[in-house]
């Protein structure tokens, strides 16, 4: 088994003919709950207001599901998956790249996909102090060395180039 680790900046963005089972450390019950809430799941994975109007609520959320079991959402992520590559994506903490490592060893790989602040604005991203700078959306940015760093500024053939790359590693690896 191989398993990417990615940390979600600017990973809705990347070119989706590049797929691999793919895992968001987001689990059911968390779903449920967005739903028992009346929010629009699909609505809340993208840049828009909708999103940033529950995002603070989503954060503390998942802050208190973390101090009460700090692997949960990773476990909850990989329950079930079988195929010998799968993608975790949205992981967010050291915690969370410490947790697969521990777990899985060798056969994790991970990724990051950055884009620049002038990119993620012209997909309608906006800076939201105490939301954006919080160890939700910047955990990741100190304290991990990477196997990969894609970056994903909106030209496509470079993408593509940077993911064909990483797909080259991943089945030389398998």
């Amino acid at each position: 088994m191989l398993c990417y680790v990615v940390p979600c900046r600017a990973v809705s963005h990347c070119a989706p003919h590049h797929s691999l089972p793919h895992n968001r450390c987001l689990c059911s019950s968390q779903i449920l709950s967005l739903q028992e809430h009346g929010l629009d799941f699909q609505r809340l994975l993208d840049a828009s207001a909708y999103k940033e109007q529950y995002r603070q609520d989503m954060i503390r959320w998942g802050e208190e599901k973390r101090r009460a079991d700090p692997g949960f959402f990773c476990r909850t992520a990989v329950r079930g998956a079988a195929q010998p590559v799968w993608v975790v994506s949205d992981t967010r903490r050291l915690s969370d790249v410490e947790w697969f490592r521990d777990a899985y060893g060798d056969a994790v790989l991970t990724v990051r996909v950055t884009a620049t602040e002038e990119t993620r604005r012209r997909r309608s991203w906006v800076f939201v102090a105490g939301v954006d700078d919080a160890e939700s959306e910047c955990g990741l940015d100190q304290g991990v060395t990477f196997d990969w760093v894609i970056t994903n500024d909106g030209d496509g053939a470079a993408l593509g180039a940077q993911l064909e790359a990483l797909l080259q590693d991943v089945r030389s690896r398998l």
